[in-house]
């Protein structure tokens, strides 16, 4: 396997820590995009983070956090995919940015999404000799990240918002909302999870502690 990995990063906030590693390998581009190159976002729930999570293929709750993570970072464009391409149509850069869960206290998605930027950030291009071959051990520089975009959770409890919530938060609130949040403000992804409405002067409200948030949390890059 030609696969070279980052430095893994890990992202503590409260109890819970996520550890973000990032492989990068050569391949082909989709036939609808041969222009860009691929990123790919997985999670992988061990039991060791927590007695909900069971052995075996990524559920429900891992793939929807990795999509949530990939969206952001897709649609707020931390990397330019068109950059990665090596040979327009036949061969480009992918990028595989794996989400590990070692413990499990509550705002899994914020944590994960920290994780996953940082190890972008630093994120080595490996070097191809003049046939377009891996080099090991050897790059031919960083991974440049465009821009910033991070998710913050803003849980709804009867009429209170609340962000960073635990595990036994998350366990009775009426619902959430996870906005993606660029450095220049742009939002760049939504998900809701719960049964619970949100009224619109709620998630304007929302909205702007996204943002606030996200400007605090950015600090850390």
């Amino acid at each position: 396997s030609s696969y070279f990995r980052s430095r893994k990063q890990r992202v503590k906030i409260g109890n819970t820590q996520v550890v973000a590693g990032v492989k990068m390998d050569v391949g082909s581009p989709f036939p609808d995009t041969p222009n860009q190159g691929i990123l790919i976002v997985n999670a992988e729930f061990t039991p060791i983070a927590s007695p909900e999570f069971e052995p075996g293929p990524p559920g429900e709750d891992a793939i929807e956090l990795a999509r949530v993570v990939d969206r952001c970072l897709r649609e707020g464009k931390a990397i330019d995919l068109n950059e990665l391409v090596i040979r327009e149509g036949e061969k480009v850069w992918c990028v595989f940015v794996d989400l590990h869960i070692l413990n499990h206290d509550g705002n899994l998605i914020d944590a994960s999404s920290l994780a996953a930027l940082l190890a972008l950030k630093n994120t080595r291009i490996p070097k191809l000799d003049e046939e377009g071959k891996v080099v090991r051990g050897e790059f031919s520089g960083n991974l440049e990240v465009k821009h910033f975009p991070l998710c913050v959770s803003v849980c709804k409890f009867n009429d209170k918002l609340l962000i960073d919530p635990t595990y036994l938060e998350e366990k009775v609130i009426d619902s959430k909302l996870i906005i993606g949040v660029r450095e220049d403000n742009l939002i760049c992804a939504i998900q809701k999870q719960g049964d619970g409405v949100f009224e619109f002067k709620e998630i304007e409200k929302i909205l702007d502690l996204a943002i606030e948030k996200s400007n605090e949390i950015r600090r850390f890059l």
